[in-house]
């Protein structure tokens, strides 16, 4: 247990001079009287009262030194342990071309991948987690951060929306999202740094080639996990008229992956994809050495009862069977 208001401390000095007080002033007051022969009081009859005739300020003191206890806001003893856990950082790059509200994967391929890296993310501890939205251009959605309802929050509303309203302009821009990705990743400490990477189409946007971001980030040592998701379908529906689903450079996304040390994965469905991150979910877990500084709880509770309690007694002692008669 430790005290946080040490200062107060000091309030004990006064304390211990009033208990000096009280024994000095009892010695003083001692009743005297002369007797030819202390014979008939040698048998003298104690009672119990005689035993609690200090009780009431035993009980004062006691109380005062509680309450010295209470302000000196006593708080649970709180220690640095250390512990092994799984933690890295992770950036996912998440494609939001129109292409991406296609319905061959029902409902659309955007909601699916989305939900899915949603439960990724929900079952991952001590990670921190980044999003990093591309279309024609990429911009970072959400930096890395262990704050995973902030992440939800973010992938939920990420979408098409940012393609429609002018936000990005559409195409798939693969180098710029790993590019953005990198530079989240960087100057991370962590000692696994990863990028997942979700695209429906090819690279045919940005001023950065999908093999030069990928250079870059394994000068960085950054995995990629590439994933191509979408049906083979030639020609798929989108709530914006058919789509020619045949661009789509496996290809390249096996390169990336191969680069980085990571590995690419391909899927048709949300079944095959949720099975996609239960894998990256076991390859990615690396053991840290991490200290946790426990929680402190307040104490002073405890104290303000025993002097509650202390004084009732105090004065039931003095109102009832120490009743000084005047």
């Amino acid at each position: 247990m430790d005290f946080t208001r040490i200062i107060y401390l000091l309030l004990f000095i006064p304390l211990i001079a009033y208990v000096v007080w009280y024994v000095l002033r009892g010695r003083k007051q001692s009743p005297s009287m002369k007797v030819s022969t202390t014979l008939p009081f040698g048998k003298e009859l104690k009672t119990y009262k005689n035993y609690l005739i200090h009780a009431p300020f035993v009980l004062r003191v006691l109380t005062l030194s509680m309450l010295i206890l209470v302000l000196m806001r006593p708080v649970s003893t709180t220690r640095w342990s250390e512990e092994s856990v799984e933690g890295i950082d992770i950036m996912l790059a998440m494609d939001v071309s129109t292409s991406m509200s296609a319905v061959d994967i029902q409902p659309n391929r955007i909601d699916v991948a989305k939900e899915v890296a949603s439960q990724f993310v929900s079952g991952r501890t001590n990670d921190n987690i980044g999003l990093t939205l591309f279309a024609g251009e990429s911009f970072t959605q959400c930096p890395l951060t262990i704050d995973y309802r902030s992440v939800l929050s973010l992938i939920d509303k990420s979408g098409i929306e940012y393609v429609l309203n002018g936000a990005l302009k559409d195409g798939t821009a693969i180098g710029l999202g790993i590019a953005n990705a990198v530079s989240r990743l960087k100057d991370s400490k962590a000692k696994s740094k990863v990028i997942i990477l979700l695209t429906d189409g090819s690279n045919n946007s940005g001023e950065i080639t999908p093999e030069d971001a990928a250079k870059i980030a394994k000068e960085y040592d950054i995995r990629i996990y590439t994933i191509g998701f979408r049906t083979d379908t030639e020609v798929v529906q989108t709530p914006y008229g058919l789509l020619n689903n045949s661009e789509f450079d496996e290809k390249t996304l096996k390169s990336i992956a191969s680069v980085t040390g990571g590995e690419y994965f391909r899927s048709s469905s949300k079944s095959s994809l949720i099975d996609i991150y239960k894998e990256i979910d076991q390859l990615e877990r690396t053991k840290l050495e991490i200290k946790h500084f426990g929680d402190q709880k307040e104490m002073f509770m405890i104290f303000a009862l025993i002097a509650i309690v202390s004084l009732m007694l105090e004065i039931m002692l003095r109102n009832t069977i120490l009743k000084k008669i005047p």
